[in-house]
């Protein structure tokens, strides 16, 4: 392919991303989603215009734009999120994770596909998307609201969860032969984290010093070198490289210079991340996904249902009623980047040619389900306050029957 092919694809993926996003900004709709429709109307799969005929082509900026995202998300963890939510806030995330994350396994074992193809669904149907949620908060005003801090610190929760469940579901797709050799891959994985999270802990110094500079151009160098470096480090460890993205973000959100690299990676997040969203949907067609709407269809009512259970026992545990519930429930619902992280980690290892279609429709319809279930949460919580009163009076009618009656005194009336 030569340079005008390349240029051409590039160029073309950027502004068709761009254009279907900012008509779809019109009617509300998050980027995501459109992005990878994008992908899907102008790849190879689909009649008409063929902006990017090999996703292949644009492998390196799609591979770029994942290390990116998470480069990001570690940018923005602060462990000191967890400490000021206390017990309350994990055991919250905790029921969370094990309603959506067990949901999501018992539903790969049903769909029959395979362990490692269950696996990669766990996570899929378990995850929430930082960057649709974050989104929904802002534009529906909702960041000054009590239950916003746990809605963000259930994202938290998530977020490290990922960092460990990524680290040892890599070598289980990756097809290591044995109990002995899995065992090997996952140790040398968690080794090279806890590596990692040393450096976040003790080396912020170091890496703050290569940071410390004045000019902008050299910090975004900078910081872009140590990204892409510590990714590459983590693949050829064995390790997926959006785990070592998300480590170096760790560490240099823990420097002096954290929050002008927030600033300055801002733009390239967006831009990059966009031609990851896109490059996904070229590979995908749409007969593929329409194969398996029954699937996607099932699996986005169980994680409403799950989303629905957890934001109750969420609410409960910080002793917030039926309107809260309500929105913590609907605003975790969308998912998105993780599944799709996901979903290319499946494709490389070979897995169930089923599953990149099947997480792509489920990222499709939550991505937009979300955001528009969560500026109608006084539904649910109508619904939920409804509910609520019927168990009441339930209650009430059955403890009315268990007591005992009374009997008049002796001798009757006077």
């Amino acid at each position: 392919m030569g340079h005008a092919d390349t240029l051409l694809a590039m160029g073309g993926a950027f502004l068709a991303a761009a254009i279907l996003a900012r008509l779809g900004s019109r009617i509300g709709l998050p980027t995501i989603p459109l992005f990878m429709l994008a992908g899907i109307l102008l790849g190879p799969h689909t009649p008409g215009l063929v902006v990017v005929r090999d996703p292949a082509e644009l492998e390196m900026l799609s591979a770029l734009g994942l290390v990116l995202l998470l480069f990001y998300l570690g940018l923005e963890f602060h462990l000191d999120d967890l400490k000021k939510g206390g017990s309350r806030l994990l055991a919250a995330g905790g029921v969370y994770l094990v309603l959506n994350v067990g949901a999501g396994l018992g539903f790969g074992f049903a769909l029959g596909w395979g362990v490692r193809e269950a696996l990669v669904l766990a996570g899929v149907i378990g995850i929430s998307s930082s960057a649709i949620v974050t989104k929904i908060l802002i534009d529906l005003g909702r960041l000054a609201r009590p239950e916003t801090r746990l809605i963000l610190g259930i994202i938290v929760v998530e977020d490290i969860f990922l960092a460990l469940y990524l680290a040892a579901l890599q070598p289980v797709i990756s097809g290591a032969q044995g109990t002995m050799e899995t065992v090997l891959q996952a140790g040398k994985a968690f080794a090279f984290l806890l590596a990692l999270a040393a450096a976040a802990r003790y080396g912020t110094r170091v890496v703050g010093r290569l940071l410390a500079v004045r000019d902008d151009e050299l910090l975004v160098v900078s910081f872009l070198g140590l990204a892409v470096l510590v990714a590459g480090l983590s693949e050829l460890l064995g390790v997926a490289d959006a785990i070592g993205a998300f480590m170096a973000g760790l560490i240099v959100g823990g420097t002096s210079s954290g929050p002008r690299v927030r600033e300055l990676v801002h733009p390239l997040r967006d831009a990059f991340g966009a031609i990851f969203f896109f490059a996904f949907g070229l590979a995908i067609d749409p007969g593929d996904v329409i194969s398996v709407a029954g699937a996607v269809a099932a699996a986005a009512a169980l994680t409403l249902a799950m989303n629905v259970a957890a934001g109750l026992v969420a609410a409960r545990l910080h002793g917030y009623g039926p309107g809260r519930a309500a929105n913590i429930a609907t605003t975790l619902l969308a998912r998105g980047e993780f599944a799709l992280i996901l979903a290319a980690m499946a494709a490389m290892a070979g897995l169930d040619g089923r599953l990149a279609p099947f997480i792509t429709g489920y990222v499709l319809v939550l991505a937009v389900l979300g955001p528009v279930v969560a500026g109608r949460s006084h539904w649910l919580a109508r619904g939920l306050s409804a509910a609520g009163g019927v168990l009441t009076r339930r209650r009430a009618r059955v403890d009315a029957r268990a007591e005992p009656q009374r009997l008049p005194p002796a001798g009757g009336r006077r």
